[in-house]
């Protein structure tokens, strides 16, 4: 199978800085778009970043110019650089893959998720 596993929460002060990693393993072929997404209590969960495998990237309004996904294939990890960090950035982060394995005698495509990391902005 395949797991997505984050770290790299923690609790920061406004204006702070985190990276969070998320390492993918198991049966994996080929990972495809990679992305961070965040649920805060009470709202639901927004997407905040993705990359692609070739390197092209997107965020949401809310962390651009703040924060920075990137990837290392070779790792099958993906990180997110948060920066200028603020109260409503506080939220559990989850790692979300497109990845194509091989759970037997065949391929498979499926979307995966890790099991989320805490972030805290607070003073």
């Amino acid at each position: 199978q395949v797991q997505l596993v984050e770290s790299g929460g923690g609790s920061v002060q406004p204006g702070g800085s985190l990276r969070l990693s998320c390492a993918a393993s198991g049966s994996i072929l080929s990972l495809s778009v990679m992305s961070w997404y965040r649920q805060a209590p009470g709202k639901e969960r927004e997407l905040v970043a993705t990359i692609t495998s070739g390197g092209i990237t997107n965020y949401a309004d809310s962390v651009k110019a703040r924060f920075t996904i990137s990837r290392e294939n070779a790792k099958k990890t993906i990180y997110l650089q948060m920066n200028s960090l603020k109260p409503e950035d506080t939220a559990v982060y989850y790692c979300n893959a497109d990845v194509l394995y091989n759970p037997g005698s065949y391929y498979r495509r499926d979307e995966f998720w890790g099991q989320g990391t805490q972030v805290t902005v607070s003073s």
